[in-house]
């Protein structure tokens, strides 16, 4: 005797399969059967969020058998921390981590864009790196070095399975204060010149 299994998506009670047909509209469902075992699958192309839920698999025996799974179809997202904005000083590093999460497995790549143009650790700017460290939760890590005014803009992490996220630098004209020389530098000396001042009054 020949058995019928059938695949019924519980959210609309609609019936997806019977045997090898298809009856949705949907061209992303589709059942797969091989002749030599008993297994039937229901294939989901390409499957979205509103494809979560419960599906039923009937087997048309006497009594009557079935079978209840839950499909949850999670979307995973990127984040830039520090993200909208990040304000840094001229000559100082650019520290970018970017951070994929919900990820069923890692990104098979991690592309850096500065104003929608991949970077490329073009030799003659030198200073620029990436790291990148695969797990449950990805992390990118974008490092470049003696930050020019040129340097500010929009930079954007794109995974290959996520959708992208960007952050936009602002590299001020200033130096860091370890680099800064003149009035600070100045400053000890002009307290040492009041102190005298004030000792000679006394």
């Amino acid at each position: 005797m020949t058995l019928q299994v059938s695949w019924v998506r519980h959210r609309d009670v609609h019936l997806l399969t019977i045997g090898r047909y298809t009856y949705t509209n949907d061209q992303r469902f589709r059942p797969i059967h091989n002749a030599q075992t008993d297994d039937w699958t229901l294939e989901i192309k390409y499957p979205q969020l509103r494809d979560s839920g419960y599906y039923e698999c009937q087997v048309s025996t006497t009594p009557h058998m079935s079978h209840i799974v839950y499909l949850d179809v999670i979307e995973p997202k990127t984040e830039i921390l520090g993200a909208p904005d990040l304000y840094i000083n001229r000559g100082s590093t650019i520290n970018l981590t970017c951070v994929v999460l919900l990820s069923p497995e890692p990104p098979a790549f991690i592309f850096w864009n500065h104003n929608d143009a991949i970077i490329t650790y073009d030799p003659t700017r030198g200073g620029v790196s990436v790291v990148t460290e695969k797990g449950d939760i990805t992390r990118s890590f974008l490092l470049v070095q003696e930050a020019k005014p040129s340097d500010s803009g929009r930079y954007t992490c794109n995974p290959s399975n996520a959708q992208p996220k960007s952050i936009t630098v602002h590299v001020l004209n200033e130096y860091p204060a370890a680099m800064q020389h003149g009035g600070q530098a100045k400053q000890p000396r002009l307290y040492s010149l009041l102190l005298c001042l004030c000792l000679l009054l006394y």
